[in-house]
């Protein structure tokens, strides 16, 4: 087993890397530390990298397709982690899940229709709704005592007034980091179906669950859910490759992929990336010993961001994650509007962070930030912040 140093800071400057080398085109300062574009600044698993240079010495670039060994390859990783067996004919492969978020919200509602998410969330979700003109209906979270939970009687009461036909389930959930339960992702399922509503599962950061807690598949909850919804997966969070532009969208049943493939095939698209099909059969054949050993470091990070904050900035509360390498804090006890705040955070703490409200408004007092790092950049981050705060009180 190789054993990977991911405490080795690699510099991502000059690589055209939207993360440090795009701060001012974004609006930011030059110096800021970034931790807000989701992916790793670790470098891939050795056995993603010979596979890719593999390919490059063979320096032809034509037009490709996935084979039966791609195929088997995905399958098998989620037969292993997940218990749940796709079938071949199920897949689609789109470049991105945001991609495949759009077709969905094409293939399945007209214009004018609404679309329901769960705000906070992931923002592309509004963006796909709105930008191709359908009605955006939110059932927000209910935060609990640090503890976010769906709110069923408002979603099948937002189902129900606003005649909705589709609803985009983030499962882990971005920016939240909830990790929703068997039963809790049945009762969405049972109220989807009682009203004729397609679930949509965004399960990008399933490979991401930390403690006790288990990711679901959302079509592993029975046959009659499995026939009623759009299963988004992609190795891209997993094994940060995201810049390879490959996901791999399941649906059993052929009437709904029939009309989602209309859509892709509409928007004029088929061959995904060359080097996205070989690193993603790469990651999921030989990648899980660097997963392991990614996963234990991120959570500790977790562990470390969780404990420096109560012992330093006790004005800043970590909400207790259960998934993704996404992190979510409290920060309304700072006294600053989240306008006020951005500025702060570039000009005094010299961080970029995602500021909250871009989640949906119920996010506004708070900010996300982006763990999967060396343990050193996390640390200075924190120290940057540190002293930003001391300044402002």
């Amino acid at each position: 087993m190789t054993k990977y140093d991911f405490n080795k800071i690699i510099d991502r400057r000059n690589t055209d890397c939207l993360k440090y080398d795009f701060a001012i085109q974004r609006g930011r300062p030059a110096d800021v530390l970034p931790f807000g574009v989701a992916d790793m600044d670790f470098p891939i698993a050795r056995e993603i990298k010979e596979a890719l240079i593999e390919r490059c010495q063979h320096a032809i670039f034509g037009y490709s397709e996935s084979t039966e060994a791609y195929f088997h390859a995905v399958r098998d990783w989620y037969t292993k982690h997940f218990n749940w067996s796709p079938k071949a004919e199920w897949l689609t492969k789109t470049p991105c899940i945001v991609f495949a978020l759009a077709m969905a919200v094409k293939a399945f509602t007209k214009k004018g229709e609404g679309v329901l998410v769960q705000q906070p969330v992931y923002y592309p979700f509004s963006e796909v709704i709105e930008d191709n003109e359908r009605k955006l209906i939110n059932s927000p979270l209910i935060l609990k005592n640090g503890h976010y939970e769906m709110d069923f009687a408002d979603l099948e009461e937002k189902i129900v007034a606003n005649n909705v036909k589709l609803i985009l389930l983030c499962s882990p959930h971005n920016p939240v980091g909830r990790v929703w339960t068997r039963a809790e992702l049945q009762k969405v399922g049972d109220i989807c179906l009682k009203h004729g509503v397609i679930t949509v599962s965004d399960e990008i950061h399933g490979d991401f669950v930390w403690g006790n807690n288990s990711q679901t598949v959302f079509a592993s909850l029975g046959e009659q859910y499995e026939q009623n919804c759009v299963i988004c997966t992609a190795p891209s969070k997993t094994f940060n490759i995201a810049g390879l532009q490959v996901s791999n969208i399941f649906i059993p049943n052929k009437n709904l992929r029939r009309r989602f493939r209309k859509q892709v095939a509409a928007a004029g698209y088929s061959q995904v990336n060359t080097l996205g099909l070989v690193a993603c059969q790469a990651a999921y054949t030989y990648g899980e010993d660097w997963l392991q050993q990614a996963k234990a470091y991120i959570e500790d990070n977790i562990k470390f961001i969780d404990a420096y904050l109560k012992q330093n900035l006790p004005q800043i509360k970590l909400l207790h994650s259960e998934g993704t390498y996404l992190i979510w804090l409290d920060c309304s006890a700072l006294g600053l509007t989240a306008a006020e705040r951005e500025q702060w955070l570039w000009h005094k703490a010299h961080l970029w962070l995602d500021g909250g409200g871009i989640f949906g408004k119920e996010g506004e007092a708070f900010e996300r930030i982006n763990v999967a790092c060396p343990r050193a950049l996390l640390l200075q981050g924190l120290e940057q912040l540190k002293q930003a705060v001391h300044e402002l009180n």
